[in-house]
């Protein structure tokens, strides 16, 4: 009979080698989000305690998590949170997993501002999130922008529940107002500095392929366009203009796959200048940025 002990060292070990063998780009580190979770310690503190045996129940509770993601189920679900541009987000099944690629938009968002706002702004910046899900991309701004003021909506009142809660976590909520609305639908019809969105860019066949940890676990209507992937991305392309003041800046992420097909709609635009797509930190296409013609 076996009288390995399961300290946390071994647990860790042994839970980072099985997602290797599943395929897992980072093994150790959901590994170590998983036993942390399970021990309500933090990630630091795992190496404080490398020698401790969990109890019964909390070994329970990790072996549970970790046969559930080796079947598919993504780490944030299990845990209910995500870290995003250094900031922890809740998250549910009524919201997208925010993602690295998506930091950039926050990045570049934050470098045009600082840049390029008109005088006597003295930082105080109008910002519309379009389909804002969690809240990540608004927080994260207003966080980094302290005298930002940000508009975010969402068309499920269920994702804006969660995106609100997010926003009193990182005490942001007196300067980030959520609505619900179908895009531009409910919004006020005023000039912003920034428009940022994060839309959904699937197309059908695409949907259809995604990976079970996405299909199965994030909102369909957060992920899947229409047919052609470009559908809501157009609507966007439309209605921007109306709402940006001259020199304001749009800012899309999209998928590599339609990059091209945007980049032209967006070119077809009279409102709409200097149009061009940015690169993720893997060098592909990921955010459509372009200014309103002053």
């Amino acid at each position: 009979m076996s009288t390995e002990i399961w300290n946390v060292q071994r647990l860790l070990q042994w839970t980072a080698d099985f997602f290797k063998r599943h395929g897992s780009p980072s093994p150790r580190l959901e590994a170590e989000v998983l036993l942390a979770h399970a021990l309500k310690l933090t990630r630091i503190e795992l190496y404080t305690h490398y020698e401790t045996v969990p109890a019964a129940e909390q070994l329970d509770t990790f072996r549970s998590m970790v046969k559930r993601h080796g079947a598919g189920e993504p780490v944030a679900s299990l845990v209910g949170s995500k870290e995003f541009y250094s900031l922890g987000f809740q998250v549910t099944r009524d919201t997208l997993i925010p993602r690295p690629e998506t930091e950039q938009l926050v990045l570049e968002g934050i470098e045009f501002l600082k840049a390029s706002a008109p005088e006597g702004k003295n930082g105080a910046y109008n910002i519309l999130d379009i389909g804002t899900g969690s809240g990540c991309i608004a927080v994260a701004l207003a966080k980094n922008l302290p005298a930002a003021k940000v508009l975010a909506v969402d068309i499920s009142p269920a994702a804006l529940a969660v995106a609100a809660e997010n926003a009193k976590k990182h005490q942001v909520d007196d300067r980030v107002t959520f609505a619900q609305s179908d895009l531009f639908a409910a919004v006020p019809r005023q000039q912003y500095d920034l428009i940022v969105s994060n839309p959904p860019y699937v197309s059908a066949a695409e949907y259809d392929a995604l990976d079970v940890s996405v299909r199965d676990y994030e909102p369909k209507e957060a992920l899947l366009s229409g047919p052609t992937g470009t559908e809501i991305i157009d609507r966007i392309l439309e209605e921007a203009p109306a709402f940006l003041r001259g020199g304001g800046r749009l800012l899309i992420e999209l998928s590599p796959m339609i990059a091209e097909a945007v980049l032209a709609r967006a070119r077809s635009i009279p409102a709409l200048a200097e149009p061009t797509l940015l690169a993720d930190f893997a060098n592909k296409a990921r955010i459509l940025s372009a200014v309103r013609g002053e």
